[in-house]
């Protein structure tokens, strides 16, 4: 087969500027709304998948609570029975890797008197920085007990609605009538820990009159052989009937977080598939356009010899070629517009993610249109004879 040669291809695309305007335009805004889509999805994926650490941890929380933390009530002193019954707990130095935590979404303000602030607080004590081995300081210390302080984490900015600069250290929360001051920030990224406000747990517990209860306990287990195993954890919690308490990995705690907000996450792919089938079929009236123009072009080369075939494939490089310079520019876009940017929703906050994953969709979504938007234009021009095209104006 006679080909055209590539530089026929190159050069069509400076013949009509708001052609290639339209078309780099179009394949870059698909681009865009492809990386938003997937890099929501992938973020929130992440922060609601247990990261490698915690999946020897085990989580004893109220029976019929297993679904939701921050429901559960279970006895102050399970930490205390859970260490001293259950075996292999992972220990460093003597102290059992068992941290008794409160979850509570509770609304903060800035300042007395000031609008109520979404947060969602975590009453902890020492242990939590053994169990919770992804969270790592960043400035500042950890609060002390009895002395109105507060550790925020990365994304807790996001979750209040506040700048960032809001909840540096020295900075104050309002809460239960008094103010509590930022003496430290933490981060875990990829994590719902992120978005948290942590404060010392009978701090917490005085503060929401649950002196006598907590959310969970959360445990750890010790690797190797003659380690604890997940079945002596949900053993105790079985046979401890006066304790009311269900045992629950926390890998599998974080894949029913998954599962609960997959509809969400469908609802935002299927937005963006619509948003993209859009620009899609704007691309493609851009073409048909485009080409009914150049109707006696393509008669005129089919006159020279040149078949079917090698036209079609002419068009196509030159539309892949402007779709390929769209996917960078909206990559670039992306990039600069939407990395870095966090998300709030009902269980804390997340920031989109932008890995090879993100990437690859979006580099094939650009590529796509440019395939797609060539074709069926390129085929219906092709079906008048030689010598209609000729005639076209």
């Amino acid at each position: 087969m006679r080909q055209l040669p590539f530089e026929y291809a190159f050069r069509n695309l400076g013949r009509s500027p708001v052609r290639l305007c339209a078309s780099l335009l179009g394949a870059a805004l698909v681009v865009v709304l492809v990386l938003a889509a997937a890099g929501f999805v992938r973020g929130m994926q992440r922060t609601l998948t247990a990261p490698a650490p915690l999946h020897e941890n085990v989580i004893l929380l109220g029976a019929g609570s297993e679904e939701a933390i921050e429901r559960s009530q279970i006895d102050a002193g399970l930490a205390t029975i859970a260490a001293a019954s259950i075996p292999g707990i992972k220990t460093a130095a003597g102290v059992p890797f068992v941290s008794p935590e409160i979850h509570i979404a509770l609304p903060v303000r800035a300042a007395a008197g000031g609008p109520e602030l979404p947060s969602v607080l975590r009453g902890v004590t020492d242990a939590a920085y053994l169990v919770h081995p992804a969270v790592e300081m960043v400035a500042g210390r950890r609060p002390v007990a009895g002395a109105d302080e507060l550790l925020v984490g990365g994304l807790a900015a996001t979750r209040l609605g506040v700048p960032d600069e809001r909840l540096a250290v020295g900075q104050t929360l309002h809460m239960d009538h008094r103010d509590w001051t930022i003496v430290g920030r933490f981060a875990a990224p990829h994590t719902v820990m992120d978005a948290e406000v942590w404060v010392p747990l009978t701090d917490l517990q005085v503060a929401t009159k649950r002196e006598s209860s907590l959310s969970c306990v959360i445990l750890s287990l010790a690797g190797g052989a003659g380690s604890g195993t997940f079945a002596q954890v949900d053993l105790f919690a079985k046979s401890r009937l006066d304790l009311e308490v269900s045992a629950v990995r926390a890998a599998d705690y974080y894949a029913m977080l998954n599962r609960f907000f997959r509809p969400i996450r469908a609802m935002v792919i299927i937005t963006a598939a619509l948003i993209a089938a859009g620009g899609l079929l704007g691309g493609l009236n851009t073409m048909y356009a485009a080409f009914a123009a150049r109707v006696r072009e393509i008669g005129m080369l089919q006159a020279l010899g040149f078949t079917r075939r090698a036209i079609v494939l002419s068009l196509s490089e030159e539309s892949l070629f402007a779709a390929a310079c769209g996917t960078l520019i909206g990559l670039a876009g992306g990039w600069l517009l939407l990395d870095g940017i966090a998300v709030r929703f009902s269980m804390g906050a997340f920031t989109l993610a932008f890995d090879p994953p993100v990437v690859l969709a979006g580099v094939t979504a650009g590529l796509g249109v440019g395939l797609v938007g060539a074709l069926p234009p390129a085929l219906r021009c092709l079906r008048l004879p030689v010598t209609e095209a000729l005639k076209s104006f």
